[in-house]
């Protein structure tokens, strides 16, 4: 018998095919397919695979009464019941290290698309203007990158900054033995200190917000702003306002509060660079993190330890 998998997030029908090779797979990408796929399979799904924006309430893991393992696809788990799924004896992973140079990669092409103004540079070329007619856009090399979240992902996009000779500084919540960098305990010091402000820390309650008003004016009118992480880590609204008062030079966003719908707010400002959260999406990086959950799953029903617990 293969084990029966409910997956609630976007699959080609290529992954349904792998997935299917392995598990009797319950393919539920929105709220409404997912709700009425635990109505109707809840008693014997074993294992659930979610990405961290679309997670798995308490009340869903109490609908599943067989359910023995959840997997996030990514590295991010920050809607996930971890507590109550452990408390039921529920192992929990997720993929990371799959995405990593992936997401580091389209944060300093965000970066660099932001702090050069290349889409405005881009449509201003196609209608006829030249590069006399226009002020000159900023060097990205030789100047100051704070990273806010030095994880996996965050010593990514540091260690790409060295190409650039680029001074790193970064937060977290406690200093990192293991790097050169310089260190700031706190996020204002770190915007205060940086040109240029790459974030990069889980999503969830506890950096809710965590870039604000204070922030983006210690960051100061010709700094950048860059978010590969979670939308819900800055103030839109906030972030909004400072660009248009030009308290705050530009910013490059993969990820914002109100997806999957366009920010609002952000859509007239030409200093602002958007994506619809892709930055961990590659043929290369997608394919590593389903075989990276066909292996996790494969331990944990075997009864190892899966590759990636969280």
């Amino acid at each position: 018998m293969k084990p029966v998998l409910l997956a609630l997030m976007f699959l080609s029908d290529e992954h349904c095919a792998q997935l299917s090779q392995s598990f009797d797979l319950i393919y539920a990408p929105d709220t409404a397919q997912a709700t009425a796929a635990i109505a109707m399979h809840g008693p014997r799904i074993t294992a659930v695979l979610t990405i961290g924006s679309t997670g798995l309430s308490a009340a869903q893991i109490d609908a599943l009464p067989q359910l023995s393992l959840i997997c996030a696809l990514g590295a991010g788990y920050e809607n996930i019941a971890v507590a109550h799924a452990k408390a039921r004896g529920i192992v929990v992973a997720n993929g990371a290290g799959t995405n990593d140079d992936c997401v580091a990669d389209h944060a300093w092409g965000l970066l660099i698309a932001a702090v050069r103004g290349i889409p405005k540079l881009d449509q201003l070329t196609r209608g006829g203007v030249w590069r006399t007619a226009l002020p000159l856009p900023p060097n990205v090399s030789h100047k100051r990158l704070g990273i806010i979240g030095l994880g996996t992902i965050g010593k990514k996009i540091a260690q790409r900054a060295l190409g650039f000779e680029v001074e790193v500084g970064y937060h977290n919540r406690s200093a990192r033995a293991d790097v050169p960098y310089r260190y700031f305990a706190d996020v204002t010091a770190l915007a205060e200190w940086t040109d240029f402000l790459v974030v990069a820390t889980p999503g969830g309650a506890g950096t809710q917000h965590l870039v604000n008003a204070a922030v983006l004016n210690a960051l100061g009118p010709r700094g950048v702003v860059v978010n590969i992480a979670r939308g819900s880590v800055i103030d839109t609204q906030a972030l909004a306002q400072a660009l248009k008062d030009g308290r705050v030079a530009g910013a490059g966003l993969d990820v914002y509060e109100s997806e999957p719908a366009p920010p609002a707010e952000l859509l007239d400002l030409d200093s602002v660079v958007l994506t619809p959260h892709v930055a961990g999406w590659s043929p290369e990086a997608v394919q590593a993190s389903v075989d990276r959950f066909v292996e996790n799953a494969r331990r944990h029903f075997a009864g190892e330890v899966p590759v990636s617990p969280v």
